[in-house]
């Protein structure tokens, strides 16, 4: 069974995917934020790098978008693309976000537009024909293509989505024929407006819902806010077998506690996740790739090491695709199983993953597993991940995920004593602030009374739990 759940306040949209009962996916909008993957604008360039068919665009956002020919496209798609394409400083263009702005960098734009409709996807830029990967089966999508080359407008490409299996050839062409004017519209807007202006925005999340997830597998679509229940209800007239799976929740607590969704939000943000054997995978995120590491913990088996050892490794496999699509975890991932005996036991951890990941709207690669036994896997990435939005860079420790040590901080505060000590105003009495963890740790060791002897000087502790724990202060007195 496959549930939708939608929590709507003015401040935000929540979004999240059941599956069997089972937290599969979340995705969050806050009304605070841009959101601008998806938009379309009509931008100025600013700066092209040379050789790399690539520029930085303004679009009078905060960073410019970076600009590249081959972005948002299909690898075949890409081929068709002229060669002589090039990009000069004042130009305008018609560019669309492909990847939202993520720490430092600015977002990720393309040339090549798409408009997303619920059964296909129109590139009014590019002439190409796209089947979706999860229609497997040859007739139909033989029989869908032929349908696509037949209602394709003409010098456009368009790619047929997933919930078009089993739709007829007028269901498709509705769809397409709303994207064409839609396209008409743009490029009309586009003639008239000057540079850094919105062209197309996005639908928000609740359209979203139904634009991209609501299918014939799900059971049922859940609401909590009236007004975007009869929204959801409006857009799904015509499909009568559709609207009558969205039902409006109107219990007293909160849909997300109902359905005990809120107890996994507070897991996602640990970076450890126990298996149901004992054993437990740790997640690392860096600024190049996300690195996950898997260990027996207290599972022991109950046969042998290798059994052990292998079992565990299956159980991690299946939690780590669950963990990737809820984190929503983009970019290079590198998965470091235990270290298993045989060529056999290693592919059967890669069909696991593969078979897994099917079921991940986005597209993840499982590439291959090295010589030392670390499975190298990729995952698109476009929009802001749901623990990038939860979560800020502590305070304390800056992202490193720790803080200096109490005796390491003590030893730096012996040094600064002897440093301001040597002075020509040196006094004979000091009073030093420190973290109530540090000043334990000072009091615990000899320190303060080697420096007293030392110094031949008076020290005075002062524990001050406002401060930071590696901050300190040393207060010369007359007396204490």
């Amino acid at each position: 069974m496959k549930s939708i759940i939608v929590n709507v306040v003015p401040e935000e949209t929540r979004m999240a995917i059941l599956e069997e009962n089972e937290l599969m996916e979340l995705s969050v909008e806050r009304n605070l934020h841009d959101h601008i993957v998806g938009n379309i604008y009509k931008g100025r360039i600013q700066n092209v790098l040379p050789g790399m068919q690539a520029a930085f665009v303004d679009i009078g956002y905060e960073k410019n978008a970076f600009l590249y020919i081959g972005d948002g496209l299909p690898k075949d798609a890409v081929k068709s693309i002229s060669k002589n394409e090039t990009f000069h400083v004042g130009q305008n263009v018609l560019i669309q976000i492909v990847k939202d702005a993520i720490g430092t960098k600015g977002p990720r734009a393309t040339t090549h537009l798409t408009l997303p409709g619920r059964y296909v996807v129109l590139m009014p830029t590019v002439d190409y024909i796209g089947i979706s990967r999860r229609i497997e089966e040859t007739d139909e999508r033989e029989r869908l293509k032929a349908i696509a080359e037949k209602i394709c407008p003409s010098g456009m490409g368009m790619i047929v989505r997933t919930v078009a299996q089993g739709k007829s050839e007028e269901v498709l062409e509705k769809d397409i024929h709303y994207l064409a004017n839609l396209w008409q519209s743009i490029t009309a807007r586009s003639r008239v407006s000057g540079a850094l202006t919105l062209l197309y925005r996005d639908a928000d999340l609740v359209i979203r819902i139904v634009r991209d997830y609501l299918s014939s597998d799900v059971e049922e679509l859940i609401i909590d806010h009236q007004e975007s229940y009869q929204r959801v209800c409006d857009l799904l007239q015509t499909t009568p077998e559709l609207l009558e799976k969205v039902k409006l929740y109107t219990g007293q607590e909160g849909v997300f506690k109902h359905y005990s969704i809120n107890e996994e939000i507070e897991k996602m943000g640990k970076r450890e996740v126990e298996l149901k054997s004992g054993g437990s995978i740790v997640i690392d995120k860096t600024e190049a790739l996300t690195v996950i590491d898997v260990n027996t913990g207290k599972f022991v088996g109950k046969t042998n090491l290798s059994d052990t050892v292998f079992q565990t490794n299956i159980e991690a496999a299946e939690e780590i695709t669950k963990q990737i699509r809820l984190r929503d975890i983009g970019g290079i991932i590198i998965v470091d199983f235990i270290d298993m005996e045989t060529e056999e036991q290693k592919q059967t951890i890669l069909n696991v993953l593969e078979e897994k990941v099917k079921k991940d709207r986005t597209k993840t690669n499982i590439v291959d597993i090295t010589s030392l036994g670390l499975v190298e896997m990729t995952r698109k990435k476009s929009r802001k991940s749901f623990e990038g939005m939860l979560y800020s860079t502590c305070p304390y420790c800056e992202g490193r995920g720790r803080v200096k040590s109490p005796e390491t901080v003590s030893i730096n505060i012996s040094r600064g004593l002897r440093r301001i000590h040597k002075k020509k105003n040196a006094s004979h009495a000091y009073l030093i602030q420190v973290h109530p963890q540090v000043a334990e740790s000072l009091l615990e060791t000899d320190i303060l009374t080697r420096l007293k002897i030392e110094l031949g000087c008076t020290i005075k502790i002062e524990a001050l739990a406002s401060l930071h724990p590696e901050v300190y202060s040393i207060l010369q007195l007359d007396e204490l």
